[in-house]
């Protein structure tokens, strides 16, 4: 297939590029290059083209004789301000909405869009007796006393943390989760609008080869294992135990594989995962094991928007495209301790 490829030269894409062309498909690459994902100097990679997804006659002429859209490029992390939200608007969801309309001119009616886990805000709880709860906020008294965990708003009784599944609520908590959840909504009414296809990726916390070194924007993995790389602890937040999945980027290459060479109708999320759960102080624990201390410190510090836990069912991806992640997260980020990192001067979002 001739595949349409943004964010190509990201961490994430640049994986899904090599993915697609050792697969035998054709792959037509585009990035914008912002200086916050590659730094301020970074030459573009041979064989991608600098386009600006906004640039709807561009976007025009890259999209002749395309199959299908793997799309990638975006602004990412949680968003460090308000001031961060005309970076996210702009490149994330008009440029998504662009890009939908030169695919609709084209003819091209299937898209792999990357979403995230961040669309549904907080994860799934359930009470002693097994029912699911519907958790809001938790208390700034309870996280200044130390209690982590979210309370049933009825009883008080500590809840437990369950799978998510692709039906469950969608509550962004952050810019970042907004816009993505705006792309998600534009590509489900376009399929609708265009008798289409999308396939929407909900990626999980990816981590691997090429990530972002340590800035406001970086995953959690990033930051433990920079401050490891200058001689300092992980600095882990709450008490350590908000659970997680991890998946390596070489699965999220996979799962875009599969997403492309099996076609599904209409709008269809899925949940890209391990499927193996895991705290961020077992995240804080393997690095520093792996690169021989110093040990995590759990510091007790919050965030009040922080989401506690929040865990995928990978089952859907399976039975729908047939993709199980291969990379065991202990496993993978025991490797990662290692592993080469990109620069970036990701200090802020870029401009809009």
């Amino acid at each position: 297939m001739r595949v349409l490829l943004t964010g190509a030269a990201g961490f994430i894409g640049s994986h899904i590029r090599r993915e697609l062309v050792d697969a035998g498909h054709e792959v037509v690459s585009l990035d914008l290059m912002v200086s916050a994902a590659h730094g301020p100097s970074a030459p573009t990679p041979e064989g991608v083209e600098r386009v600006d997804l906004r640039d709807g006659a561009a976007l025009d002429t890259v999209l002749r004789g395309i199959d299908v859209v793997c799309h990638q490029a975006a602004v990412v992390g949680n968003g460090v301000s308000a001031q961060d939200a005309p970076a996210y608007a702009s490149h994330n969801d008009f440029g998504t909405a662009v890009l939908l309309a030169a695919m609709d001119r084209a003819g091209c009616r299937r898209l792999v869009l990357a979403s995230s886990m961040v669309v549904y805000g907080e994860g799934r709880y359930r009470g002693e007796r097994g029912g699911p709860v519907e958790v809001g906020v938790r208390r700034t008294a309870d996280l200044d006393a130390g209690m982590f965990e979210h309370r049933s708003p009825e009883t008080g009784e500590i809840l437990s943390w369950d799978s998510v599944h692709e039906d469950a609520p969608l509550r962004p908590r952050s810019l970042y989760a907004a816009s993505k959840l705006a792309q998600e909504n534009y590509a489900a009414a376009w399929a609708s609008v265009t008798d289409s296809s999308v396939t929407a990726l909900r990626y999980h916390n990816v981590y691997g080869d090429d990530m972002p070194r340590d800035t406001p924007y970086s995953g959690v993995a990033a930051i433990f294992r920079s401050a490891l790389e200058a001689g300092q602890p992980p600095r882990v937040f709450e008490d350590g135990r908000q659970a997680r999945d991890f998946v390596h980027v070489t699965d999220i290459a996979a799962a875009n594989l599969a997403a492309i060479e099996q076609p599904l109708p209409g709008f269809v999320p899925l949940n890209i995962s391990s499927g193996r759960p895991i705290t961020i102080g077992e995240v804080a624990t393997a690095l520093a094991a792996a690169r021989g201390g110093p040990d995590p410190i759990v510091t007790g510090r919050y965030r009040p928007g922080d989401v506690r836990h929040i865990v995928a069912d990978p089952d859907q991806a399976r039975r729908a495209v047939g993709f199980v992640a291969q990379v065991d997260p202990i496993a993978g980020l025991t490797q990662f301790a290692f592993a080469p990192l990109r620069d970036s001067v990701g200090t802020f979002a870029p401009t809009f």
